[in-house]
């Protein structure tokens, strides 16, 4: 993976093996700016927050900052008071370390729930990583924060504002644990982009509603769920605004679906992606819900992995998602092939179409039209297999 296609004007990273992850490897992570640069943050909602959480969520309130330290193999979450204390003495040695503020560096942690952080690991490591520092390195950074993923998740937009090129990257962790509520997820964001502190915000608020918050891999929101977003201003393009505004946020959007897209896909044992789409729907609110309970059934995510078009599943999903629904007007489909009308199967050959649809294709579109409004939203999963039981049963063992 070339680094250099990743590169972001006015952000260097590094990558180190700190000691962290039990089966060794890189682990810790370090993008810096240059220079101040805009910052925004979404975080999960879960009642229990990680410290590093609770941390980023002080230092961020500034809409400035100078650098991300992030760490696999320990989630520092469930830690107490002294977690938090670990948390706040690896960002005042990075700060220290790079020579800023200690309320400018943002920290992430993820790996297992209730140990403690290895400061001394950490901390020993930072000035390797402080010496080096690349354009080229963000890729490292993405394969350290990995834990159970099976491949580090990068993406890439090229946009222009008054003229100016500009880029947008991104890169993600996550393949359990997933269901973001803005899932164990991380995902980073750097741009050149001249944008103000507060359309970055609000930027990212929308892109992480319409993509990260759309999928899920086993329904689980995670402890330490966490985007955050810079903003050099090197392209200088001045402050983004209008038409340039717009297709800013086009871009971010695309760049964390695309991320989002790979979580499921790097789902633990997947092998399948489904598109859950609901059309139909009396409310938005209703469309939403009805997608999620469709994509979050342990009993529809197994039927895919056999490959079974096992409609009456998602029949009972839907009945017990508490939206408005007739069970006489639902439609559904399975890529093009229509397997249910107004709530009764079409037969033996088009069940026998869609299993082949789905022994054929890696990725599914399951559409489902409730005829009861304007109204559609989708969740984007993946399939539940034998292997995803194995992965979490030996997660600590």
């Amino acid at each position: 993976m070339a680094g250099s296609e990743y590169m972001v004007p006015g952000f260097r990273s590094a990558a180190a093996a700190a000691g962290l992850k039990k089966h060794g490897g890189l682990d810790l992570g370090l993008i810096v700016s240059d220079e101040p640069a805009g910052a925004a943050g979404v975080f999960t909602t879960n009642r229990v927050r990680a410290a590093p959480v609770v941390l980023s969520q002080e230092h961020i309130i500034r809409g400035e900052a100078r650098a991300i330290l992030a760490n696999a193999g320990c989630a520092n979450a469930c830690t107490g008071t002294p977690g938090l204390e670990d948390a706040r003495k690896t960002a005042d040695a990075a700060g220290k370390a790079l020579g800023v503020q200690p309320e400018e560096v943002l920290v992430a942690s993820t790996g297992v729930i209730g140990a403690r952080l290895d400061v001394d690991g950490i901390t020993g490591a930072l000035p390797g990583l402080v010496a080096g520092l690349s354009e080229e390195d963000l890729p490292r950074v993405a394969e350290a924060v990995m834990t159970t993923d099976s491949f580090p998740k990068l993406s890439r937009f090229d946009g222009s504002a008054g003229g100016r090129p500009y880029r947008i990257v991104g890169i993600a962790k996550g393949a359990g644990m997933i269901m973001p509520d803005m899932a164990t997820m991380l995902s980073f964001v750097l741009t050149d982009a001249g944008i103000s502190s507060l359309d970055l915000k609000k930027s990212v608020i929308q892109a992480a509603d319409a993509t990260f918050n759309r999928i899920t891999v086993d329904g689980d929101t995670s402890t330490n769920d966490t985007v955050f977003a810079l903003a050099s201003g090197r392209a200088g393009t001045g402050g983004i605004a209008g038409k340039d505004l717009a297709g800013f946020r086009e871009g971010l959007c695309r760049v964390m679906e695309e991320l989002a897209v790979m979580i499921v896909r790097d789902g633990e044992g997947a092998t399948r992606v489904v598109h859950v789409l609901v059309q139909g729907a009396g409310t938005a609110e209703e469309a939403s819900q009805a997608a999620r309970t469709v994509a979050n059934s342990n009993l529809v995510k197994t039927a895919v992995c056999g490959r079974d078009p096992n409609w009456g599943r998602i029949m009972a999903a839907l009945g017990r998602s508490g939206v408005s629904m007739e069970e006489g007007s639902v439609d559904i489909r399975i890529n093009d092939v229509e397997i249910v009308e107004n709530g009764l199967g079409k037969g033996a050959q088009a069940e026998k179409a869609a299993a082949a649809v789905m022994a054929g294709e890696e990725t599914i579109h399951l559409t489902i039209h409730l005829h009861q409004g304007e109204h559609e939203d989708r969740v984007t999963t993946c399939d539940l297999t034998q292997e995803y039981v194995a992965i979490n049963a030996d997660y600590r063992t």
